[in-house]
């Protein structure tokens, strides 16, 4: 049995300004399991897209794209799917909008067209973009997210699509956006209900956004210095900058490490 769970989102927490683990981050990861905390990779980024994270900190127990898709010890658990005619909705309406989509599950993605928006994005979270083929992607693939590259205004699909999907505004250039309720807490939920892992302290360090809902569920919420200064009201400590040892100092606080 665990004696605690501590939930780690990448970009501007776990990661550097690189967009990658450093060496100190990943020992503290290894660190966690010998003391018997199962550390969990908590990410509005799909599996795809972090096999290198994975085996740098030897964590194989995710909840990912925001909470959509859920492994636990490398096993699939749990995934909430974007209905493929709402997502093909979708992507006509932004196209209309002259805004690209992004369509995303745990094995790839595919874009409909590139812009200027689109390289802003893709730039500014240290991405290589998709090769393009949405609607065969839709047809044929699993729909776990989706991503609209737009710097607003968000209400426009909001407003359209709120019966149908959840929207995470995570960077100036995008949108995540997850099946009606997903999130990062329903993540959570499930993994702890299918892995049974029920009466487990836990701990979650964030930044963004996409991050409340699960600073909001978990025992001991951490928001590092460099976050949102509207996330920091969910947090029961601050730690330092993602850059100046914020995960080690966080960790080290409530005695993990």
């Amino acid at each position: 049995m665990y004696k605690g769970i501590a939930f780690f989102d990448l970009d501007h927490t776990l990661y550097n300004e690189h967009t990658r683990v450093d060496p100190e981050v990943a020992d503290a990861m290894h660190q966690l399991k010998q003391n018997n905390v199962l550390p969990v990779i908590s990410t509005g980024r799909n599996l795809f897209e972090i096999p290198t994270t994975m085996k740098q900190t030897g964590i194989d127990t995710v909840v990912s794209a925001n909470g959509s898709y859920v492994v636990f010890e490398g096993k699939p658990v749990y995934k909430a799917l974007i209905d493929k005619q709402v997502a093909l909705d979708f992507i006509q309406f932004a196209k209309e909008n002259h805004e690209a989509t992004t369509v995303m599950n745990s094995v790839g993605a595919k874009i409909n067209f590139i812009n200027d928006i689109v390289r802003g994005n893709y730039n500014f979270i240290n991405s290589r973009m998709p090769n393009l083929g949405v609607e065969d992607f839709v047809n044929k693939q699993e729909v776990v997210m989706m991503l609209i590259n737009t710097k607003g205004p968000d209400e426009r699909y909001i407003d359209r699509f709120n019966d149908t999907l959840t929207f995470f505004r995570n960077t100036p250039f995008s949108m995540d956006i997850v099946h009606k309720g997903s999130s990062k807490k329903k993540g959570i939920q499930e993994l702890i209900a299918n892995a049974k892992l029920d009466g487990i302290p836990t701990y979650a360090f964030g930044d963004g956004n996409n991050d409340i809902p699960m600073l909001d569920f978990v025992d001991h919420p951490v928001v590092m210095e460099n976050g949102l200064d509207h996330v920091k009201a969910y947090a029961e400590f601050i730690t330092t900058k993602n850059t100046d040892h914020g995960i080690v100092n966080g960790l080290k606080h409530y005695g993990l490490l």
